[in-house]
């Protein structure tokens, strides 16, 4: 890559969903910590990328403990988070220049594969802004606010993932906005800035983790590939 590349991995989850007292992205997963394993699935990349982990300040030392007695080295500089991720994101941008892209990326999407962030990357510096997607397999409705549903077409849905990847330029301008309760992920927080977002293949292995049958399943992903 001819821009300076980072990765603000965003790790702010609690383990309510899971049922457990130590927060998701330090759940053990065949021997290392969810999030190290998503941390690694930038390090597999081909072009060095910086990368900056965002954590909840209550589990930085957690983390770097956790670090220790697995005998662990992480390149990674950590950032406390903010009341919401978009504070969260926020506060890592500091990190970030000027002339550069960046993935946004959720802590416990682990198995994110390493082409497909290269490809997200490489249209990054083409298009400005890219996010990968997904379509989705089951049938879909629409709930309305009197609590009725109506049928929609799926094919004209798609499911989000991460990372999400921009040019820093784009991403550091549309963070100087006011925070809105609207904005869901990165991708929203950008096209309220005007403009416009790419949409790029993703995979459905690039699973979120975030419930006990989520663990599971990563369990079987791993004894695959």
């Amino acid at each position: 890559m001819s821009k300076k590349c980072f990765a603000v991995i965003v790790a702010g989850g609690s383990g309510v969903r899971m049922g457990s007292d130590i927060p998701k992205q330090f759940l053990d997963l065949e021997g290392k910590p969810i999030l190290l394993r998503t941390i690694e699935a930038f390090l597999k990349l081909s072009f060095p990328v910086e990368i900056i982990i965002v954590l909840p300040s209550d589990c930085i030392n957690m983390w770097k403990e956790i670090c220790v007695s697995k005998g662990l080295n992480p390149e990674c500089k950590i950032v406390p988070g903010g009341i919401t991720r978009f504070h969260s994101v926020k506060n890592a941008l500091k990190f970030v220049p000027e002339g550069a892209l960046v993935a946004v990326h959720d802590g416990v999407r682990p198995f994110t594969p390493a082409e497909m962030i290269e490809s997200l990357f490489k249209k990054a510096d083409e298009c400005g802004a890219v996010i990968p997607v997904i379509n989705p397999v089951d049938s879909m409705r629409h709930l309305t606010p009197e609590g009725y549903s109506t049928h929609v077409k799926r094919e004209e849905y798609v499911m989000i993932q991460t990372p999400q990847i921009f040019d820093s330029n784009i991403l550091l301008n549309a963070y100087n906005q006011p925070y809105s309760p609207h904005f869901t992920d990165d991708a929203s927080v950008v096209e309220s800035s005007g403009h416009t977002i790419s949409l790029a293949e993703g995979s459905h292995l690039n699973i979120k983790i975030t419930r006990k049958e989520d663990l599971v399943l990563a369990k079987a992903i791993l004894s695959v590939f």
